[in-house]
């Protein structure tokens, strides 16, 4: 498993509540729109991440991670895994904290090099399922 419940636990409670959402976008039928809601609930600020740079849930959207004139404490990853490795890295290069790859979302040497540069991670998991476990 990638991403033991202490790692879960802190990134959901302490690492910071500004969470950029890779992949969000308007389209209400996307787990990353529902997932997202569950966040701002639970008082996160969401930042969504699409190439559109659409406004979601009434947060202003940039096209990429860079883009992003403030800090982000938190990436998470709603895009394949193909791509999520150079996502991951993007999210070092601004500085955030912790970086979390949604269920399905996998890639090991990803995993390694955010780890390598200090932050956490977890992968293959979702946010909104883990905050309802929390509770």
């Amino acid at each position: 498993m990638y991403g033991d419940a202490e790692t879960v636990r802190r990134i959901l409670t302490a690492t910071g509540d500004t969470w950029a959402v890779v992949g969000l976008s308007s389209n209400r039928n996307r787990a990353a729109y529902g997932v997202a809601q569950v966040l701002q609930r639970f008082g996160k600020r969401i930042v969504p991440v699409h190439p559109k740079a659409e406004t979601v849930h009434g947060e202003q959207g940039y096209a990429s991670l860079s883009e992003i004139p403030f800090p982000v404490d938190v990436v998470d990853v709603f895009v394949n895994s193909e791509a999520a490795g150079g996502i991951a890295d993007e999210a070092v290069e601004i500085g955030a904290k912790a970086v979390w790859f949604q269920l399905g979302v996998v890639d090991e040497t990803a995993w390694e090099r955010v780890r390598a540069a200090g932050l956490d991670m977890v992968m293959d998991r979702c946010p909104a399922i883990e905050l309802k476990s929390l509770r």
